[in-house]
């Protein structure tokens, strides 16, 4: 999601300075393609404006970057998953308490 963020920055920022770059070296052009290229650019600084808002308001927390971190849960709750023969681990028991793997709840 990120990433198609950035690559819609990137697209769009390169082809604000295309634009740019070409009406420096075109010269003189009319009045009204001017005021054409100037509402394309404002509204191209526009949609860069708010690709760059949405991406400072997404944050990721410190903890969604810890791959393996799991979380706890309460003494009695299911702790574990059965998957045929293999547990998957749900959540980590609280201090005093184990994961029982038969019934898969913290005892």
């Amino acid at each position: 999601m990120v990433s198609c963020r950035l690559l819609l920055l990137c697209v769009s920022s390169s082809l604000l300075m295309l634009v740019a770059c070409s009406e420096e070296t075109v010269g003189v052009r009319s009045v009204e393609i001017s005021d054409t290229n100037s509402q394309e650019e404002k509204e191209l600084i526009e949609a860069l404006q708010e690709v760059l808002e949405k991406l400072k308001s997404k944050r990721i927390l410190p903890l969604d970057k810890k791959l393996g971190w799991v979380p706890s849960c309460d003494a009695g709750e299911q702790c574990a998953v059965r998957k045929g023969a293999r547990i998957g681990k749900l959540c980590n028991c609280p201090r005093g308490t184990t994961c029982n793997f038969y019934i898969l709840k913290c005892l």
